[in-house]
């Protein structure tokens, strides 16, 4: 989780949230939310985790919207990773969705 919040971060993504979603989802211990400004940010965002968890040795078991670039996400397993647009962050708003998970903090 460290490591793709400190990909993300490394690709100036924008407000990153991390959301302990431990005993309230099946989907995944955690989700890490963030934007992008353009599309080729949010692209430069994704493939930097891919990058980071490759050399970790980290399986991503996939990888979607990377096309459209409006929102891509990462599957690292117990991760998954949100990386949207703006515009589109704003429009689904997920961190309202999950709004009984937890935020971690980050130093």
């Amino acid at each position: 989780m460290h490591a793709a919040y400190k990909a993300a971060e490394d690709k100036k993504a924008g407000n990153i949230i991390v959301l302990n979603l431990t005993n309230i989802s099946l989907i995944a211990d955690y989700f890490i939310i963030c934007h992008g400004n353009s599309d080729t940010q949010v692209q430069a965002i994704a493939n930097e985790i891919r990058k980071t968890a490759h050399e970790l040795n980290v399986n991503v078991k996939g990888i979607e919207g990377m096309d459209s670039a409006r929102w891509v996400l990462v599957d690292l397993g117990d991760v998954v990773v949100h990386i949207f647009h703006r515009e589109e962050r704003e429009y689904y708003n997920i961190e309202r969705l999950w709004s009984d998970a937890k935020v971690v903090e980050h130093a």
